[in-house]
């Protein structure tokens, strides 16, 4: 195809651009269009997939069929069989009546399939035998039916991936992609961006009867920097709210202003905000919301470990306990030796990293207890489940404190946890391992004299 024909497609389909790469794509259409291969169109969202489904069927020897336009995603899972092949009487819940699916209506047509990745596994298989033999069965009944009907495909996910995920069948991937049409993204179009600009400012110009925007050099550098991860429908969204926001100014737009309407642009690996990395460390450093979940059941198992140490040696005291003991040995034996612990940096509170060295304002005063035991506190709720709360260090200083209940220790311990952080319940809150909120109601079940 010539260059002058490409043009005159773009002018029929209202196609703005001359980025080559959007040629390419164009001239692949006008050529497939007069066949009846299957075609998969691939791209973002908002890139303008569905023109060049549109330029297939309009260039085709079914012009004068019917043209459908589906969105696979939009359609329930337990609908989606129905609405593409049909249904019979009674078939299931609320089929009061048979009704014919749009393969069977749009016989002699096109069906242009978006988002074709969240189609299901069931309805894939079906989609199959039609692309194959030209064949369908409806919802509900036995007979098969033919339908002549030409398929074109969009997705702006990747469907190899999708395959290796179980969630796209790899035939049909092959069938689909007869012929594959790439539409770029809108930050590959180079002085594309400046001219649908121009465009849709224009049209809303004359829609809302205002004076037409026009931009500085600046601004239209500030404009063809932006990435635009929504592609032209963000572009045109933006172009609509500076249009009418903007309409007053009697001068160019300056990159400032235009600067106002840009989404602020998100980093691509996001991380949790409550562990900000460290100015100086390098992005291996970084952390995963998997591996901090990691380290957060590390600590839960190390809590667990710890606990059953302390029923360990408080039933070891007693003839009754130790018969207990006993008789649940196996699970007493998987409690790790200390040297199976990771040492205390290794808990997640202490990949909180200082300002600029410094300290942080809420860390609590040095004490052995908060060393021995740094808090974990990213499930705020996880302590009201939790009614006995242990220390691994805490020492016996006489024969007397042995027969002492769980009660009593666990008293004494947030006696001790109080003095050694002079009584300011926030750190001692954080050296039991507790929330503030726990000890609050710990001090008050054991009428704990503060002063």
């Amino acid at each position: 195809m010539n260059n002058q024909e490409i043009q005159s497609v773009k002018q029929r389909f209202g196609i703005i651009g001359n980025a080559p790469a959007l040629n390419y794509a164009i001239n692949v259409a006008m050529q497939v269009a007069a066949t009846d291969l299957t075609v998969l169109i691939t791209g973002e969202s908002g890139s303008g997939k569905e023109s060049f489904s549109k330029i297939i069927h309009s260039l085709s020897a079914r012009k004068h069929g019917q043209f459908i336009a589906i969105n696979c995603g939009a359609i329930p899972e337990g609908t989606i069989d129905s609405e593409l092949f049909g249904h019979e009487k009674g078939s299931f819940t609320g089929a009061v009546d048979s009704r014919k699916g749009y393969f069977e209506t749009t016989n002699g047509g096109t069906i242009f399939l978006d988002e074709i990745g969240e189609m299901p596994l069931g309805t894939q298989a079906r989609l199959l035998r039609v692309l194959e033999n030209g064949e369908f069965i409806r919802v509900g009944s036995s007979k098969t039916q033919k339908t002549d009907v030409r398929v074109v495909a969009a997705t702006n996910v990747n469907l190899m991936d999708a395959v290796d995920k179980g969630n796209f069948r790899e035939d049909l991937y092959y069938r689909l992609n007869t012929v594959p049409i790439f539409v770029p993204p809108l930050r590959e179009r180079g002085t594309d961006i400046e001219l649908l600009f121009r465009k849709f400012t224009t049209d809303f110009a004359e829609r809302y009867r205002i004076r037409p925007l026009q931009l500085t050099e600046g601004a239209k550098q500030l404009l063809m920097s932006f990435p635009f991860p929504g592609n032209i429908r963000q572009l045109k969204n933006i172009a609509e709210q500076v249009s009418i926001l903007e309409s007053e100014q009697n001068k160019p737009i300056e990159a400032e202003t235009l600067n106002k309407y840009l989404p602020q642009q998100q980093p691509s690996n996001r991380t949790l905000a409550l562990f900000p990395q460290a100015q100086g460390t390098s992005g291996s450093d970084n952390f995963s919301e998997r591996e901090l979940l990691y380290k957060v059941l590390f600590d839960m198992r190390r809590d667990v470990n710890d606990l059953k140490k302390l029923v360990r040696d408080v039933l070891g005291n007693e003839q009754d306990g130790r018969q207990i003991l006993n008789n649940h040995k196996d699970l007493f034996d998987s409690i790790q030796s200390d040297a199976d612990h990771p040492p205390a940096e290794t808990s997640v509170t202490r990949f909180l990293p200082a300002v600029n060295g410094s300290t942080r304002p809420d860390s609590p005063p040095p004490s052995e207890t908060y060393n021995t035991h740094p808090p974990v506190q990213l499930f705020d709720d996880v302590d009201r489940d939790i009614n006995d709360v242990t220390v691994e260090d805490v020492t016996h200083e006489t024969e007397e404190d042995d027969s002492l209940s769980l009660e009593r220790q666990e008293k004494e311990m947030i006696l001790k946890a109080l003095r050694r952080n002079n009584n300011k319940r926030k750190y001692a809150a954080q050296a039991l391992g507790i929330s503030e909120r726990t000890l609050y109601r710990k001090i008050k079940q054991y009428e704990i004299d503060e002063e």
